[in-house]
């Protein structure tokens, strides 16, 4: 019997090349989607579950306010785990981990430049999974002056990562570090990510409010971490108050496993993915597939009415109905293989792009190849058989009288369903085209956008040694001897990294008093030329100077922002205390300028108060280069030879600021690229479907298309009366899918401090488009309909 329903099922589609081809390519695109999303949501799901001991694992995360002043970050300091360690048992071990360990590895003549070291304590290879390869992972961080290497990092050195152990290694400073184990490279799943890990200083410890570096803890086996929450109560007053004052403090102990995509806070160690963008991809990929299901049931249905007397027949010498739905499913379930088999091709020859797009590393067969064989053949039998499961209830349960007669009754209540499934369709359409077209006008705008100063033509580099950063001064001078060099700053941070730095600064109030409680300011180090190389402009006072021993210690710049927020009517005098140590101990500076808000962070960040010093000779790492126009190269190969004359041995990696800032957009630039992409696909599954719904429409009305030729109705008129029934149903999907876009839009821009409008016209031209599409779909058909010799239509059956 199997054998009969697949002989029909390939008689059929025999019959019906061009539809059956529509529906096995348009639902072959919708599972290749689905397809290419669930991998891509499988891996981000995946993040950090490697670890075998990742259910025990929490990081620290804390959060303070007072006054208008808050913080919310998982920086600690380094007194903080050994505290928690001593005073709870429910703590089976801690980690503290920093991300200062990079920077230029030398062994022999090799030298590579890694920035991705951390320093971390020797428990860090206990409660993490990374395998050891070569080496003892109890003994690797014990002491100081060790360090692991990955495999890669390894391999750049020695060549032979299993020559590596033992080995010595120099860092840019001629500081020496044993090479004590080499570990296997960090699965791109991880959030923690890096090259090498060095041993922390023994016995490292810094002042209480000095958030520097990350602390990890493994908690005993049975502890709720809920209820050990709520006990971590006591660590403020016994630890933190005397220091911080009357704030509203809290601990919070974060999951390892929901790091990656639950948590966006201030310096988190690495960029993390968003559990949001996890549901609108899922949510992309489930309304192709369902735009693409929708096509095979419509088309399907439509096709299936010329079957009728072939079920009235099939009824007449005994079928019974389950027989007859047994074939309507058994050709839904080979034409859904012959999807699959589509989906399977098109993922293999989309993947690359897609992995460039989404910036993964995907496989089809992801990390379980017999799991994904599995789901790949479930996933299509489940296709398959909701695919066609309306069409054979629907078609099997037609009398054998009425059926063979052709008299299938009203088709009303078909016609509708048809016609919503069309809605849908293009109301599905219409939302991800708007989408895409306001992701991309913010992504302009944000790249666009005035930051206060002019990031153009800038590039930052690195002094990794002690010795050229007290030649800062000499080093400057010689660059602006060139004319290929504008001018030329330093500073304690490159800017556009979201990695600045805040401290609690005590502010002069407008009476005169000293505040009693510290306010969160952004601090920033920069020498007196920073303003000129980065061409920002003064609201009031004067610029400081790096030859003033008074403004060195005692003179400070702040942005109109903290003006704002003081309600200072003349800045310019006012005092301000910080901290200096970790004893508590602080100094007085006064404000002798005032310059204009300018963005240090990307622009889904506020512009929040800033404070600008001038940096001690160790803190000045950082160069801003100016460089003139068009002569990028000549200024870069200047620049590289100019530093040789301080450290002879140095090769300088720049970076250009307009790019600092525009990686910072990589989630949202990813996000508006792959529903840019699935937005075509949407389109055209969209249009495949319109194009055979027109095709069946143009076919069913063959014959009163040769009439009303014959009584001299033009081409035009034949076009429009095919074309307009379609356009009709375009409208309505507009109406209902703008405010669903608007919505949407409306919720994802959030995410910028500083964002476009939404504009009507962007959801117009949506619609507009949308309304293009479709009629160029439906005219091609109707016009081969329209054109015609009405002689052969007058003659169809």
């Amino acid at each position: 019997m199997l054998l009969n329903y697949i002989k029909i099922s390939f008689r059929n589609f025999g019959k019906q090349r061009l539809f059956s081809g529509l529906n096995i390519f348009g639902l072959g695109i919708g599972m290749a989607a689905v397809w290419l999303m669930v991998l891509y949501v499988a891996d981000e799901l995946s993040y950090d579950r490697f670890h075998e001991k990742a259910d025990r694992i929490v990081r620290v995360v804390h959060r303070a306010s007072w006054d208008e002043s808050s913080f919310h970050f998982p920086l600690t300091s380094a007194a903080f785990a050994i505290a928690l360690q001593t005073d709870y048992p429910e703590i089976e071990k801690t980690v503290r981990i920093s991300q200062e360990g990079g920077g230029k590895v030398k062994y022999g003549k090799n030298e590579v430049v890694a920035n991705d070291i951390y320093f971390a304590d020797a428990a860090i290879l206990d409660v993490f999974t990374f395998p050891v390869l070569y080496g003892n992972a109890k003994t690797a961080l014990s002491e100081p002056q060790k360090i692991v290497l990955t495999k890669t990092l390894a391999e750049r050195l020695f060549k032979d990562p299993a020559s590596a152990v033992g080995k010595t290694v120099f860092f840019s400073n001629d500081y020496p570090n044993v090479v004590t184990a080499v570990i296997d490279d960090v699965p791109a799943n991880s959030h923690l990510k890096f090259s090498a890990i060095r041993s922390l200083p023994k016995d490292y410890t810094a002042g209480w409010q000095q958030f520097e570096l990350y602390t990890y803890m493994l908690l005993k086996n049975g502890t709720d971490r809920q209820k050990f929450e709520k006990k971590l109560a006591g660590f403020f007053p016994k630890y933190l108050k005397k220091e911080m004052g009357n704030v509203a403090y809290q601990m919070e102990l974060q999951p390892l496993t929901s790091i990656h995509l639950h948590s966006d806070l201030e310096f988190e160690i690495s960029a993390n993915g968003n559990i949001n963008t996890v549901y609108v991809f899922g949510a992309i990929a489930a309304l192709i597939l369902l735009i693409a299901c929708i096509n095979y049931v419509n088309l399907y249905t439509a096709r299936s009415m010329k079957r009728i007397r072939e079920v009235g027949v099939r009824k007449a010498i005994g079928s019974e109905r389950s027989q007859l739905v047994a074939q309507f499913l058994t050709e839904s379930m080979i034409m859904t293989l012959f999807a699959g088999a589509v989906a399977y091709i098109l993922v293999v020859i989309s993947l690359p792009l897609f992995n460039a797009l989404a910036e993964k590393s995907l496989t089809i067969g992801y990390r379980n190849n017999m799991f994904s064989a599995l789901f790949a053949i479930a996933f299509i039998s489940l296709v398959g058989i909701l695919s066609g499961l309306y069409p054979a209830l629907r078609f099997s349960g037609f009398r054998p009288v009425t059926a063979l007669k052709g008299q299938i009754g009203s088709q009303t209540s078909s016609s509708y369903f048809r016609k919503s499934l069309v809605v849908f369709q293009f109301a599905a359409t219409v939302v991800m085209i708007a989408c895409s077209a306001v992701v991309y006008r913010q992504m302009h705008y944000v790249n666009s956008k005035d930051l206060g100063f002019n990031k153009s033509q800038v590039l930052v580099f690195h002094i990794d040694k002690d010795e050229v950063r007290t030649q800062v001064s000499a080093l400057k001078q010689k660059l602006l001897t060139s004319a290929l060099i504008e001018s030329a700053a330093s500073s304690g941070n490159s800017i556009g990294t979201n990695y600045i730095g805040s401290a609690g600064m005590f502010l002069e109030k407008e009476n005169g008093q000293m505040g009693e409680n510290t306010q969160k300011v952004q601090r920033f180090t920069v020498d007196s030329d920073f303003l000129k190389t980065m061409q920002i402009k003064m609201s009031s006072g004067k610029n400081f100077s790096s030859e003033s021993e008074a403004d060195r210690f005692g003179s400070v710049l702040v942005n109109e922002a903290l003006v704002k927020k003081q309600g200072w009517e003349n800045p310019v005098g006012k005092r301000l205390k910080y901290f200096i140590d970790g004893q508590g101990n602080t100094k007085e500076a006064r404000i002798v300028g005032v310059v204009n808000d300018f963005h240090i962070y990307s622009l889904q960040h506020k512009i929040e108060p800033l404070v600008l010093q001038l940096p001690a000779a160790s803190d000045r790492d950082n160069i801003y280069v100016r460089i003139s126009a068009g002569k990028t190269k000549e200024a870069l190969a200047f620049m590289q030879e100019t530093y040789r004359e301080f450290d002879p041995e140095a090769t300088l990696e720049f970076q250009f600021l307009d790019a600092n800032f525009a990686q910072q957009y990589r989630s949202e630039q990813r996000q508006g690229n792959v529903m840019l992409s699935f937005a075509v696909l949407a389109v055209l599954i969209a249009c495949l479907g319109l194009f055979g719904l027109a095709a069946f429409a143009a076919e069913s009305r063959t014959k009163e298309i040769g009439v009303r030729k014959v009584l001299g109705a033009s081409v035009q008129s034949v076009v429009l009366l095919l074309s307009k029934d379609f356009i009709k149903l375009v409208l309505v999907a507009i109406v209902i899918g703008t405010p669903v876009a608007i919505f949407a839009m409306t919720e994802w821009l959030k995410n910028f401090e500083y964002k476009e409008t939404l504009s009507w016209w962007i959801f117009a031209s949506a619609g507009i488009l949308a309304i293009f599409i479709a009629l160029l779909t439906v005219s091609a058909q109707a016009l081969r309909s329209a054109m015609m010799n009405p002689v052969r239509s007058l003659r169809s059956e």
